[in-house]
């Protein structure tokens, strides 16, 4: 049986647990898509970069660090999180069975709408000119983003980040598995939108389907244009608001 927090030290504890969990998941992903296409295979992706701007000088140092800070803020809202999951005041479930099989990818689904619609009207609200300098301006000094940019955030940012997946957890049955699963997905997806290469087929890309979902190319051109494409993983919140790029 796991034990629950009880003191101060035993909460710094759990932080640094999560902190190394999700420093980890964030150098394995980051790491392998900028290893394949910025330096194994540099010359062969080099004229597929959709950013013509060159990386700035200690680009890439300043995103890991501003990363670094931003996986201690998201592991302090997991150590809560793991608090209120102890104290039973989220519902979060263990047993698969204990909800039909169904509801499994159904509430993934869930999850992902959920987050989606926060982040885009909070995203929209960072980029005020009054909130953006002290909140998302960071973020935003990557005007040619690398694998690395994907946590790159202000303290404040990393806040706002964090405050959805707690309260949803609250609120919406979800199951460990599928917790964890959602949590790989959001990762990845971070990294491969902030890769400023396109490694969707255009196939896809272009199909009905494919033009749900966001992209390396999506997301490049809110980072050159700033006002529009501020969608998380999908598009239609653009599409419904008017703020998807023409390009």
């Amino acid at each position: 049986m796991i034990h629950g927090i009880t003191s101060a030290s035993t909460f710094l504890i759990f932080i640094a647990i999560f902190f190394i969990a999700i420093l980890l998941r964030y150098f394995v992903a980051a790491g392998v898509f900028y290893g394949y296409y910025y330096v194994w295979n540099a010359g062969k992706y080099k004229n597929l970069r959709l950013s013509k701007r060159k990386l700035r000088k200690g680009q890439v140092r300043k995103e890991i660090l501003w990363s670094i800070k931003s996986s201690l803020v998201f592991a302090a809202f997991g150590a809560v999180t793991f608090w209120l999951w102890q104290q039973g005041y989220t519902a979060i479930y263990l047993d698969a069975a204990q909800y039909p099989y169904w509801y499994l990818p159904v509430s993934l689904v869930i999850i992902l709408l959920l987050h989606e619609t926060y982040y885009y009207w909070v995203h929209r609200w960072m980029h005020n000119p009054k909130v953006f300098r002290k909140v998302h301006k960071v973020h935003h000094d990557s005007l040619a983003p690398t694998p690395w940019t994907a946590f790159s955030f202000h303290w404040w940012e990393s806040i706002l980040e964090a405050l959805i997946l707690p309260l949803i957890l609250v609120f919406i049955p979800v199951n460990i598995y599928v917790l964890g699963f959602y949590l790989i997905i959001m990762t990845i997806s971070s990294v491969v939108n902030h890769l400023d290469i396109e490694i969707y087929p255009p196939a896809f890309m272009n199909s009905k389907v494919g033009k749900l979902f966001i992209g390396a190319t999506h997301h490049h051109h809110h980072h050159s244009e700033f006002n529009t494409n501020y969608g998380l993983y999908f598009t239609f919140w653009d599409k419904w608001m008017g703020t998807e790029s023409s390009r």
